[in-house]
């Protein structure tokens, strides 16, 4: 078989709206999500896709940077590709592990194409066909074109994830919180449990509580049937430190994103589950190896998600349909995008879950009408600084926070 190797590798900047503005505990997205859309062409002729975030801005310079390490490269060389712009000792100074998963999303791409095969069969064969998802559930401003979408108290709240449920089939409800003081946000997140009786629930503060706000806010949710409490503060140390606490199952997306990292909370204890993201953890491939890590160890595994339009989505479900010991419905902010970049537009729930692709690669297609579309609109708009809001200028948090944002305020800020 003739090698496959990269010729150009071509980044394009796109700006999807989202139906309301979204909001957490370092800032916002600002009605929309900023990606980078990663094309690896090959000299055979061969097109994989990949897809990374940045923090409401674009990595394109990033890519272009990269292009000369990498002409030539056989897609089928992964681990050395890994080497050759993650070398862990320059790393450093050029962290690329980002870069890096895109690209590797490319090149799986690729190699299944050119074998014919989807690429779960390239990573041990999926052992479910489709991935359970939960309701991704944030406070948000309405959208300041439409007036709609706010997310501010617990009756909006429950509205939201009833339509949420009617809508898609999600049976697992997470909240993502930070934004309010504990006690609203405790309040909302007892009103959801209490409208979804039976359903499972997790939530997410981003490490923005104080211990002492944790252990208060983990003790008054005991009766609710809670996959785990995700970083509630930050740190090994802290987050070791609340298991004396609470006594429940932690879960983090945010302190063991590596290898060092997860050979720690082994030694220490610290979390019992790992949020797996396909770009943190710099591909697929890298996940799956740290699923084999937990499953031997005995840690938890879920899907992390990073704010994906559908090539990401993509590596999430290849990802998740082959790691055997997946034991929570994933995450994804998918259902709040108004549209995607991919033919057909934006893949669909069923029952709250998304069927793994079956064609060959990553088993999606570019729309290129879409594209264009898209990246107009990053250009028209450019991009937004993630760890600010919109609607408290001038404000950042502290880890713990104290500075919270107003319940009682409706706001709908300006968005550019």
């Amino acid at each position: 078989m003739s090698a496959t190797t990269i010729a150009s590798i071509r980044a394009t900047p796109v700006t999807v709206p989202l139906e309301a503005p979204l909001l957490h505990s370092n800032g916002a997205h600002w009605g929309r999500f900023v990606r980078t859309v990663v094309e690896v062409e090959t000299a055979d002729g061969y097109l994989g896709l990949g897809e990374m975030g940045g923090g409401g801005e674009d990595a394109t310079r990033a890519f272009a940077g990269l292009t000369p390490y990498l002409r030539g490269h056989d897609v089928f060389s992964l681990e050395k590709m890994r080497f050759a712009i993650c070398n862990p000792t320059a790393s450093l100074y050029n962290n690329r592990t980002q870069l890096h998963a895109a690209l590797e999303f490319a090149c799986l791409d690729i190699i299944g194409q050119k074998l014919g095969v989807p690429v779960h069969a390239l990573l041990g064969g999926k052992v479910r066909d489709t991935v359970e998802f939960a309701s991704y559930l944030f406070f948000r401003y309405a959208d300041p074109g439409t007036g709609e979408g706010e997310v501010r108290t617990p009756e909006q709240l429950v509205a939201h994830a009833a339509r949420l449920k009617a809508k898609h089939g999600f049976a697992s409800h997470k909240l993502k919180g930070g934004v309010y003081p504990p006690r609203h946000e405790l309040a909302c997140y007892r009103a959801l449990a209490a409208s979804l009786p039976g359903e499972r629930f997790r939530y997410d503060p981003n490490s923005a509580l104080s211990l002492a706000d944790a252990i208060a806010f983990g003790n008054a949710i005991l009766d609710i049937r809670n996959d785990y409490f995700e970083d509630p503060v930050w740190g090994m140390s802290q987050l070791a430190r609340l298991k004396d606490f609470v006594p429940l199952p932690i879960a983090t997306n945010t302190v063991v994103i590596n290898f060092e990292q997860l050979a720690e909370t082994v030694r220490n204890g610290a979390v019992d589950v790992i949020l797996l993201d396909t770009t943190f953890w710099g591909g697929i491939r890298p996940c799956i190896k740290a699923a084999g890590v937990c499953e031997t160890m005995g840690l938890g595994v879920a899907v992390h998600s990073s704010g994906e339009l559908g090539i990401q989505l993509a590596t999430m479900l290849h990802m998740g349909s082959v790691v055997p010991n997946l034991g929570y419905a994933a995450d994804a902010h998918y259902h709040h995008l108004v549209d995607d970049v991919i033919v057909g537009g934006p893949l669909p729930y069923r029952d709250g879950a998304i069927r793994v692709p079956d064609a060959p690669g990553l088993g999606v297609t570019l729309d290129r009408d879409r594209l264009a579309r898209y990246h107009e609109l990053f250009r028209e708009w450019g991009g937004y600084p993630y760890d600010r809001d919109p609607g408290r200028p001038g404000w950042y948090p502290l880890v713990p926070n104290a500075r919270w944002a107003d319940p009682a305020v409706s706001l709908t800020p300006a968005l550019r």
